[in-house]
């Protein structure tokens, strides 16, 4: 399998880089639209018509930053479903801890061996995702999409949602029990002062926290290639807001973000939405972390370019 590449830049040594992404091109317990397995390769393929400069933050990250892609994850999926899960989450764990990790599913069932190999102790996991994705169970599996929020709250974390616009009875009931969920539904945030709510919810987070994003919680209109598409759904700009509001203050410590359950599509919009929020994501954390100001021997800057 060639090197994979994001912004067609080097690749650094992982233990060198300041940013990390994980290909998990995980597909086994998919339940509708096929094709998260090819979510990855096609958001790096797409990646070269993006802008090195990033609008936004008004700078050109990867001059001050240097980039590892590294090799997919690609354990064989006849192994035990736990043990599968079981490795994925000893490999995130040997990442250098104080760069930023970006994995690529896959669908939404890796998040919580990322965040058991970033953030084993107790923090809060910002999960953004049509789906309450509360379930125990599912079609006879702990592992299945429909249920990594259970799993999370299982490690002991916090649960910050948003976008969820499809529940089942028994999610309900856990949420209005379980005080360690905050749940904002989708249809809720059509109010200024709910949205306002849930973006201070975000910028006063503090100690370890995980971003989950399955490509879901976009309305379909704007990402049509998804798994499992729901009417409704978060814009692109209420996205960038909530990533402006998590970096708001540097009182939180990222341990991790992936970014989940998107398919291909012939327009290959959504993979492209997906591109470019990742360098969204690297733009405000770096920013956020000072790179800004450091010396400019990034990635960009090992490459000729127009």
């Amino acid at each position: 399998m060639s090197e994979q590449k994001f912004l067609s830049l080097p690749n650094a040594p992982a233990d060198q880089a300041d940013i990390v992404i994980l290909p998990v091109p995980l597909e086994c317990t998919v339940s509708f639209k096929p094709g998260t397995a090819k979510a990855p390769d096609a958001i790096f393929e797409v990646s070269d018509q993006l802008e090195f400069f990033e609008e936004d933050g008004g700078w050109s990250p990867f001059k001050h930053m240097s980039l590892s892609v590294a090799s997919a994850f690609t354990e064989p999926t006849d192994l035990d479903e736990a043990e599968w899960h079981a490795r994925l989450s000893k490999h995130v764990s040997s990442f250098p801890a104080d760069n930023l990790f970006i994995s690529l599913g896959g669908e939404h069932s890796i998040t919580p061996a990322l965040v058991a190999g970033r953030m084993p102790e107790p923090g809060t996991v910002v999960f953004l995702d049509a789906h309450a994705d509360l379930r125990d169970s599912y079609q006879g599996s702990k592992f299945n999409h429909a249920c990594p929020a259970k799993r999370l709250l299982e490690q002991g974390h916090e649960l910050l949602m948003a976008g969820v616009r499809s529940v089942y009875e028994s999610e309900v009931e856990l949420v209005e029990h379980e005080p360690r969920i905050s749940l904002f539904m989708d249809w809720d945030l059509r109010g200024k002062g709910q949205w306002e709510s849930f973006l201070q919810r975000v910028s006063s987070l503090q100690g370890p926290v995980y971003l989950s994003i399955d490509m879901d919680a976009f309305n379909p209109a704007y990402v049509p290639g998804v798994g499992t598409p729901q009417p409704g759904g978060l814009i692109w700009y209420q996205i960038i807001e909530i990533i402006e509001a998590l970096f708001a203050r540097t009182n939180v410590d990222l341990r991790g973000v992936d970014i989940v359950e998107l398919v291909p599509e012939p327009s290959r919009v959504s993979e492209m939405t997906a591109a470019k929020l990742l360098m969204k994501i690297v733009s405000f954390w770096g920013q956020a972390n000072g790179f800004d100001g450091k010396p400019m021997t990034g990635s960009q800057m090992q490459i000729d370019y127009e």
